[in-house]
């Protein structure tokens, strides 16, 4: 996955500009695939020059006004290509499981408090997911294959979530067993 993908995703869901764009990353589309506003505007002036967005004529030109952008049929085309395309699943890079192999070797003096600290930022994150899903997703909303697919990533992220919860409190049981 990257970023070009994930702003035509965006821009095809609904024109927008940079600043719309990076408040609607922190809202969604960061949630699994994060970036910076700078990244963000970045990437809007290469898939530009690269003929896959436009940025809509405005009313007023001013000088500071801010460009809001849409996807042009190339643009749709490189998604649609990139959507279509084979690719394997990425191998897990987790600093978190590194550090408790190193710690299986180095001591694990102060680690379980780390874990702990994990287990609540995950739980934190597990209760935002679910109030999403309750506010974005009632019953009547999951009826079109647009927003079936994008409950579908929710869930993703909460079944993820879920997982590392209760990773973490196996991990911490076996910390508790051994001292």
């Amino acid at each position: 996955m990257s970023l070009p993908h994930a702003i035509l995703t965006a821009l095809l869901e609904k024109p927008s500009s940079g600043l719309e764009l990076t408040r609607r990353f922190d809202r969604s589309i960061g949630y699994f695939w994060s970036a910076t506003h700078q990244q963000i505007y970045r990437e809007l002036g290469k898939l530009e020059q690269a003929g896959h967005i436009r940025a809509l004529p405005s009313q007023a030109p001013a000088r500071g006004q801010k460009k809001e952008y849409e996807v042009l049929p190339a643009g749709r085309e490189a998604l649609t290509a990139w959507v279509r395309r084979s690719e394997d699943p990425k191998p897990i890079r987790d600093a978190l499981l590194l550090r408790l192999r190193a710690a299986a070797v180095v001591g694990t003096e102060g680690f379980a408090d780390e874990l702990r600290r994990h287990l609540v930022l995950h739980q934190a994150q597990l209760e935002e997911y679910l109030g999403m899903e309750e506010r974005q997703f009632p019953p009547e909303r999951r009826a079109a294959e647009a927003d079936r697919l994008r409950h579908l990533v929710l869930r993703g992220g909460i079944e993820l979530e879920r997982f590392w919860t209760a990773w973490l409190t196996e991990a911490l049981a076996e910390f508790d067993r051994d001292h």
